[in-house]
């Protein structure tokens, strides 16, 4: 069915006024395009590369898309265009896509992070086609003296009744002038040629040969290489320093001291880095490090004491338990963890008297420039940032710390400069995955679940708030979640899938116990939770009991759940976050007594899939994430200082050890949802019931790999 919709004129920006020819389109991928919103130079003036966050149409019908919003390996860069190429209609082959600038002007949340990016830009993306098309089919049909209504486009042309053929860049010009109607069809989506078919990633060929794509790639004449000596713990505060022998290193060109750190200037990075080994530093250390050592020990205290927020309290929790005919309560640990993203931090500044220009990979580029133009005393359109693709983010690139050290330094020595972070420095001194303990309770009576109460305490959690309005909030009458944080030095913050990367395994591994306290298949005992919350009028809840169930049968058939494969264990869990609903089965086998993961079926209710292929690498890739932290992800502090500092002492999941990933999507023709996250939550609950299943042992901390019987640190690590 076609859909007719009306948006505001003044959020769409076009103009002919091309050196090149052809016609520019303003669009917005996130349906925040601000009223009155102008291109930011004098278009006349524009060079081919110098557009921000615009559609171009060229005379020749060539389409060039300027993706405003950074990419993070998400796909976002080849999914949004698609969306706009298919209301176009125009050939795939005839887009090329280039990465946009910041611009505040014009645009609201280019930002990645949340799995929201094609959420947000669904609406927005197909007007900005639909209407584009509407005014190039005017402009053709004014040309033929005929009604508008008696042409169609398809394929970047445009034929009329009598079948009379124009090209888009046959038309261009005069679409340019034309007024932006306010009533555009949008196409059915049984009519979709782009939408719904596999396209390869629009930067692979420059990825596969080594194109500069990167911040790490980034380079200009001139420049000065930074490297930075930080403090060796956290909570430890800068005394004093000897730079004699770094400035003696060949290469080096200065030293300079930024607040608590030291940073060393060279000609190469090398240079710099072997200079930054060289300074010796004194640190003053606090008297009480105790709150970034002996977490285990008070987030177990935080537990055993009543000290809580209530976020979320339904019924009366304390009534079902007395009432009960068996509580059961289980306590789930997890440790901090880094990102460890491929692409250590690094970012490129060069603040002048006139503009500051950065340029690298940043998930919040909005954001960091307007703490970059405070930090400095300048105003905000005096910021100028270009983003580049991201070897990695996870969340790690949400915080633009790095990005102000460069601008600093360079703000200190009056020169370009590029800050970069070795291995060491991104495990020692980053943003950390906060370590989080749950205690869950459950009443049971009359082989049901009466009473639900969660406890969280965590590390730094009032920076984030637990979620408590996802399952099973208003599948259980009495139920209550209380939260308490333990406030750190240690510098804590999203970690792929926040929250619920941890606590979808632990509320899933605990349902799976509690099914088998009552006898019930575990999947069939969360369909029957799941009718309690269909049809809720509670507007906290976010999830949908609907596709929840949807996604819950589909992976229990593609899986043949209870029913594998000799030999073979299975495992379940389901859960929502970012908008997306999932379920996953995994599969364990014993090789020589030890749990090997050999496969994971996985169910996605994301609603219209834009980008089959993108989409299927989200979710493979989400769930060897989720497999690899759960199994051997660990992350330590000695007063502050990280027991692991690079990839030979925190372990990583191994090509060999990665399980066959096999996806199935549920069809429907629903506004899509994020991917980036969703698949990662349940992956780590799904393992755990498998081991379980196999082995006959409940796991209660991650990592999972230690505690498995029989299995030695040889081979977990």
């Amino acid at each position: 069915m076609t859909t007719k919709i009306t948006f505001n004129r003044r959020n769409f920006i076009r103009t002919s006024s091309l050196a090149s020819g052809g016609m520019l389109v303003g669009f917005n991928f996130f349906t925040a395009c601000k009223d009155n919103a102008k291109p930011p130079v004098d278009l006349a003036q524009l060079d081919y590369n110098d557009f921000n966050a615009f559609i171009k149409i060229a005379d020749n019908g060539k389409v060039t898309i300027f993706s405003p919003n950074p990419e993070i390996g998400q796909g976002v860069k080849t999914a949004m265009p698609m969306i706009i190429a298919e209301e176009l209609d125009v050939p795939w082959e005839d887009v090329h896509v280039a990465q946009g600038k910041l611009d505040t002007q014009n645009y609201q949340r280019q930002v990645a992070g949340g799995s929201q990016s094609i959420r947000f830009g669904w609406d927005a993306l197909r007007q900005t086609g639909a209407t584009t098309k509407q005014m190039l089919i005017q402009a053709a049909a004014a040309k033929w003296g005929v009604d508008p209504s008696s042409c169609t486009a398809s394929e970047g042309k445009i034929t009329n009744a009598n079948g009379d053929v124009l090209g888009y860049g046959d038309v261009v010009k005069e679409a340019a002038q034309l007024e932006v109607p306010e009533d555009v069809s949008l196409k059915d989506p049984k009519d979709y040629k782009i939408i719904g078919q596999g396209k390869r990633n629009v930067d692979l060929k420059e990825i596969v040969t080594g194109k500069p794509l990167y911040g790490l790639d980034y380079k200009t004449e001139g420049m000065l290489h930074a490297c930075v000596v930080r403090p060796p713990a956290f909570g430890k505060t800068l005394d004093s320093f000897d730079d004699t022998a770094a400035r003696a290193i060949t290469g080096v060109v200065d030293v300079v001291q930024i607040e608590d750190k030291i940073a060393v200037l060279a000609k190469s990075t090398w240079a710099a880095m072997k200079g930054k080994r060289a300074v010796v530093a004194q640190w003053t250390t606090p008297k009480n490090l105790e709150s970034t050592t002996d977490h285990d020990r008070i987030l177990s205290d935080i537990l055993d004491g009543d000290d809580f927020e209530v976020r979320r309290e339904d019924g009366d929790v304390k009534k079902a338990f007395a009432e009960a005919d068996e509580v059961v309560e289980r306590t789930y640990e997890s440790p901090f963890l880094p990102h460890a993203c491929m692409e250590p931090m690094n970012f490129y500044a060069d603040v002048r008297s006139d503009k500051v220009h950065l340029v690298g990979p940043i998930q919040t580029p909005a954001g960091t420039a307007g703490r970059v133009a405070e930090m400095l005393g300048r105003k905000e359109e005096e910021i100028e940032l270009e983003m580049t693709r991201m070897g990695g983010g996870f969340g790690r690139r949400l915080y633009g710390n790095f990005v102000m050290e460069a601008a600093a330094i360079s703000g200190k020595v009056g020169k370009p400069v590029k800050m970069v972070c070795s291995r060491e420095d991104d495990m020692e001194m980053g943003i950390f995955r906060m370590a989080i303990k749950y205690r869950i309770a459950a009443s049971l009576k009359d082989g049901k679940i009466t009473g639900y109460h969660l406890k969280e305490a965590a590390v730094n959690s009032n920076m984030y708030g637990l979620i408590p309005h996802f399952f099973p909030a208003g599948c259980i009458p009495n139920y209550k979640v209380s939260t308490q944080s333990h406030k750190s030095p240690i510098t804590t913050g999203a970690w792929r899938a926040p929250y619920t990367n941890f606590l979808a395994y632990a509320e899933q591994s605990f349902f799976d116990e509690l099914a088998a306290k009552l006898g019930q298949d575990p999947v069939q005992l969360r369909i029957d939770l799941l009718q309690n919350v269909k049809g809720t009028e509670d507007e906290n809840i976010q999830y949908s009991g609907e596709r929840m169930e949807g996604v819950i049968k589909l992976a229990a058939e593609k899986a043949n759940w209870g029913n594998p494969k000799e030999g073979v264990y299975q495992g379940f869990a389901a859960y929502y976050s970012h908008n997306t609903h999932v379920a996953e089965v995994a599969e364990i086998e014993l090789e020589k007594g030890l749990p090997v993961v050999k496969k994971v079926i996985v169910a996605v209710d994301c609603g219209i899939v834009i980008n089959p292929s993108g989409a299927k690498n989200q979710i493979e890739g989400g769930v060897i994430d989720g497999i690899g932290h759960a199994m051997y992800g660990d992350f330590s502090f000695d007063a502050g200082r990280p027991n692991q500092m690079n990839f030979d002492t925190y372990r990583l999941i191994r090509m060999k050890e990665t399980p066959i990933v096999e996806t199935h999507f549920v069809e429907n023709t629903l506004s899509p949802t994020g991917l980036g996250e969703p698949a990662l939550p349940p992956a780590g609950g799904a393992v755990a019931n498998a081991i379980m299943a196999a082995t006959g042992q409940r796991l209660f901390k991650q990592p999972f790999g230690p505690q498995i019987k029989g299995v030695t640190q040889e081979l977990i690590g």
